[in-house]
Formats: structure tokens, C-alpha cells, sequence
């Protein structure tokens, strides 16, 4: 498979070094966690030629017999060398029975520098502070962004690789594949026998079928208002009695293995956050395709999640804003900074246009307002609002 560096993440990686932390590399399942940490092997090997780097991958059955805690900690134990750096890399670390005790016991040790990837059900971000007695360092790795996908292929036309990518999206393991329906096959498959099997190993779930049912009316309904009695009550509706708490965790349990995002409603007048409806972002849009079908693409809806997970991939925390009864497609904050995006697929309609730019323009604060469609030039102004091109945005 074509490799390209995933620089985002590696500087990260290459940034905390050397810190007591444990860095513990989060995201969706076959997002690219354990190729960064061989890439972030690679670069050890080559800037710390000194170090002593223990890596352990437990998808290799070589590494069968450090599956207990015991067996782990004593093996990372033998092969600790004095006087150099220690880097412990450690793989899908959950497979091993009771890992927490020996990451926790190498790291009171002092002697290791400390990288785990996981399953992200077992490796929780809310989880991670009582997982571990250290303190930890959380990488957030996401499915390939627009700007990954256009180095990959080596794409020379932005509009012509965010067509392709409005389609294929960011989970590049499907890219090994020809043809469209073989990579939606690959996508539909992560999403049946990774990341629904590791939930319901997590929090042995029986009824997987509401799970599915679940996740299938998140994907048809991204950036739609929703609720777990909202959701309950439409289910039920179809001759079926769920109750409404049980949706909530099944949702819970979906977004903890990353598999969608919660957005949470941001009163803009008010400033204060609304706790009634959020909305549900997938981790990577062709996921929709592979389990719904692409017949009702809803383009608009498609851009806007593609919005939010970049927004989050570039670590801004990501609100649905309320103004007036009128809504603001995000609020996106980072310690001082601010944006209000607004995101369409088409405004060539003079009305649509309109009706997109003029809840922005009815905010009084003067931090920056965008709405982001496919323009298909370059950006410009209208009364202070950026019109924005979304395969030029997501390519900055």
C-alpha cells in the first residue's frame, strides 16, 4: 500500500518526547494508528540511533505469548537498556489482559518512554485518567483529511479530487480497490466487524441489531437536530419498544468508538450552552455510502460533516450555533479564536445565497464569518462575510 506522511500527527509525536506522559494514540478504527507508529519507529530509528526502541505489535502472532499483563511488563522489563533512551511502542495494546497494570508499572518505573495504540473502546479519552496513575497524552488521529487524499493520489485539480473525495472519503484502506462498490464494501465492512464488534465486546451488547438500527438513522439523519427520545420514539413508532435511556447509551457507545462525533447547540446571544438536541457527525462520510446506498446523497448535508470532522482535526471544539430561532452551521472555538461557518453545497440561487449569509450577518461581535460551498473559484467578500470554496479550504 502507498504510504505518504501523515506530518499533523508525527509532529505531535515527535513533539512530546521525552515527556513523563503516556502518549496514547486514539481514533476510528483503521484510521492509520498503527502505521504512524511505525512511521514514528522510523524516525527514532534514524534522529535517536542510540535509543533502545522496544515495539511490540500485538496483531503479530510472534507477540502471542506477552497476552497478560505479567508476561507484558516482565518482557518490556528484560529488554531495558541503561544509559540510553528507552521507547516503548506498544500496538492494539487492549489484546493483552489487564494491559493498564503493566503500562501503569513501566511507567512508575521511570525508565520508558511510552506509546500505546488501542481499540477505541477499550481506550476511552474519558477513560484514559483512571485507566492510567500517569499523566496522558492524547493523539486524536482522524481518517484521511481532503489534503491527504490529494497527496495521495497526487491530484494536480482540487475541484476534480474533492469530487472523488465527496465519494470515496478518508478511509484509506479502500483505496486499494478499483472498483467503487469493492472500496464500499471495505468501508461497510470496518464499520460491521470492527468497530460494532468492539462495542459490543466493551459493553456486552446482545441486541446488536438496535445498535445497527441506531447507527443507520445517525447516518441518514448527519446534521440533523436529534435526541435519544427523538430517535426512540421513531423506532418505536415502527412496531418496536425502545426506551429512550437505552438509545442514549447505544449512542454513547458509538461515539466513544469514534464512529460519530457529538455536536452540542451554542446559544451565540446568550453565550452559554444548550443541553436539549445535539447533532451527530460520522467520523468519515463514506461510511453513509457503504451502509445506506449513495441513491438520496443530500450534498449539503454530506459537506457539512465533512466540515465538522475537519474543524475537529484541526482541534477546534465544534458548536451548532442558536441566534434568534435561526441557526449557525458551527461555532468553532480555540482558546481566543472564534469562527462562524455557514456551509451549502450550491449559492449560485440568489435566495440560497441569502438564506446562508444573512444569519452570519446578523451577528454583532466582529470575529470571523465564512460560509464554505463549492464555488468553484477563488474566495471572496460579501459585507465582511468570506465565501470560501470548500475544496480551497480544506486544502489550507
Amino acid at each position: 500500500m502507498k504510504l505518504i506522511e501523515r506530518t499533523q500527527y508525527l509532529d505531535k509525536l515527535k513533539n512530546v518526547i521525552g515527556t513523563p506522559d503516556i502518549k496514547v494514540i486514539t481514533g476510528v478504527r483503521r484510521s492509520g494508528k498503527s502505521k504512524l507508529l511505525e512511521a514514528f519507529r522510523d524516525y527514532l530509528m534514524a534522529e535517536h540511533p542510540s535509543a533502545n526502541i522496544i515495539h511490540i505489535n500485538f496483531n503479530l502472532p510472534e507477540y502471542d505469548t506477552l497476552l497478560t499483563s505479567s508476561a507484558l511488563y516482565d518482557y518490556v522489563k528484560k529488554h531495558h537498556k541503561p544509559g540510553v533512551e528507552n521507547f516503548v511502542l506498544i500496538d492494539e495494546v487492549q489484546m493483552c489482559k489487564g494491559f493498564e497494570r503493566a503500562i501503569n508499572g513501566l511507567h512508575a518505573s521511570e525508565q520508558f518512554d511510552l506509546y500505546i495504540t488501542g481499540s477505541n473502546a477499550f481506550l476511552l479519552s474519558s477513560d484514559l485518567a483512571t485507566l492510567f496513575t500517569g499523566r496522558t497524552f492524547e493523539i486524536k488521529v482522524f481518517p484521511f483529511s481532503f489534503r491527504e487524499y490529494v497527496a495521495y493520489y497526487e491530484y494536480s485539480d482540487p475541484y476534480q479530487a474533492f469530487s472523488k473525495y465527496l465519494l470515496e472519503g478518508g478511509m484509506s484502506g479502500s483505496y486499494l480497490y478499483q472498483e467503487q462498490e469493492a472500496k464500499y464494501d471495505y468501508i461497510a465492512d470496518v464499520f460491521n466487524t470492527l468497530i460494532v464488534r468492539d462495542i459490543r465486546q466493551k459493553y456486552k451488547i446482545r441486541n446488536v441489531q438496535l445498535l445497527d438500527r441506531i447507527a443507520e438513522f445517525l447516518m441518514d439523519n448527519v446534521s440533523n437536530l436529534s435526541s435519544a427520545r427523538s430517535i426512540s420514539d421513531t423506532l418505536t413508532s415502527k412496531k418496536e419498544t425502545i426506551n429512550h435511556k437505552t438509545v442514549g447509551k447505544y449512542i454513547e457507545y458509538l461515539c466513544n468508538a469514534f464512529a460519530f462525533y457529538k455536536v452540542r447547540r451554542y446559544d451565540i446571544q446568550g453565550k452559554r450552552y444548550l443541553s436539549s438536541n445535539e447533532k451527530y457527525y460520522l467520523s468519515d462520510h463514506a461510511f453513509r455510502y457503504a451502509k445506506l446506498g449513495t441513491k438520496n446523497m443530500d450534498y449539503g448535508r454530506i459537506l457539512e460533516n465533512i466540515v465538522a470532522v475537519e474543524l475537529l482535526r484541526r482541534g477546534y471544539e465544534v458548536y451548532v450555533g442558536v441566534l434568534y430561532q435561526k441557526e449557525i452551521d458551527f461555532v468553532a472555538i480555540k482558546r481566543n479564536e472564534k469562527l462562524y461557518i455557514q456551509v451549502s453545497d450550491n449559492i449560485t440561487d440568489d435566495k440560497t445565497f441569502h438564506r446562508e449569509v444573512d444569519p452570519l450577518l446578523k451577528i454583532q461581535d466582529a470575529y470571523p464569518k465564512m460560509l464554505i460551498a463549492r464555488t468553484g473559484h477563488d474566495d471572496y467578500q460579501y459585507e465582511g462575510v468570506q465565501i470560501v470554496d470548500i475544496a480551497n479550504w480544506l486544502l489550507k
